[in-house]
């Protein structure tokens, strides 16, 4: 029908956006230097709510490595969300929904929580109602690290979101060494460790990811350790101990 109402003016691609190849969609007279203003490029989306989080993932990571849609340069996005999502996007520090996507959000664009579109304004009308959000990547990110490290050092901080941050900073290092290595962050990055993931300020992270990216210049195994795979292995070491246990103890008995 779009196609029909606009001859020769809209080109329909039927895909998953997920995997959709962006950085062939448009013209190449379309690129713009990163420093310039954004280029004639408007991604505008009304979005799933399973897809809307690893979609918005997906394309700031993007942004960090200018590649995918950003090939062009600073193109911008409007988008729908949950309401509840963009409130995440769009939160300052202190702010209840202050999380995750706030930090990786705000940290490569400008992000504006724009209007509220009711819910029954949609048919069939969803539970939630929905929130439109503008992003403008940024000449320069805030964190001018690799998204990969920044990703890794806001999971770890917001993982224990009502504890103090010292508590997900902690994930970041192995049992071995864990206290004094999460001390000397936080003390190198001058970040006052009883306070809550969402009172960090943008900065605050800013320091979290550098000190965190020379520890992990020092010692090059560091990056790759994973905290969930740790706790993994010791639930299955204690699992084992604890079938092998009483067949020990049956044997004993026997004899």
């Amino acid at each position: 029908m779009l196609s029909e109402a606009a001859p020769g003016k809209v080109r329909i691609v039927h895909g998953d956006i997920l995997t959709y190849k962006m950085e062939k969609a448009f013209p190449k007279h379309l690129k713009k230097n990163w420093e310039d203003e954004p280029p004639d490029i408007h991604i505008i989306g009304n979005l799933p709510f399973s897809v809307s989080t690893p979609l918005i993932i997906k394309w700031l990571e993007n942004v960090s490595k200018k590649d995918g849609p950003f090939i062009y340069g600073r193109t911008q996005m409007t988008l729908t969300f949950q309401k509840e999502v963009a409130e995440r996007l769009t939160a300052n520090p202190g702010g209840k929904q202050r999380s995750r996507l706030s930090i990786m959000s705000q940290h490569l664009c400008t992000v504006e929580n724009c209007f509220v579109i009711p819910g029954q304004a949609f048919v069939p009308k969803p539970e939630v109602d929905v929130a439109v959000v503008h992003f403008t990547p940024l000449v320069q990110p805030k964190i001018q690290q690799p998204f990969e490290l920044v990703e890794k050092v806001v999971r770890s901080v917001f993982q224990f979101r009502r504890k103090y941050c010292f508590r997900g900073i902690e994930t970041l290092f192995p049992e071995s060494g864990r206290l004094k290595r999460t001390e000397q962050l936080m003390m190198t990055a001058n970040v006052d460790p009883t306070l809550r993931p969402f009172q960090l300020s943008m900065s605050q992270f800013r320091n979290l990811c550098d000190t965190y990216r020379k520890m992990c210049d020092e010692d090059p195994g560091l990056f790759v350790y994973d905290y969930r795979e740790e706790l993994k292995q010791k639930k299955m070491k204690h699992s084992l101990k604890s079938v092998s246990q009483p067949e020990q103890t049956e044997e004993e008995n026997q004899l």
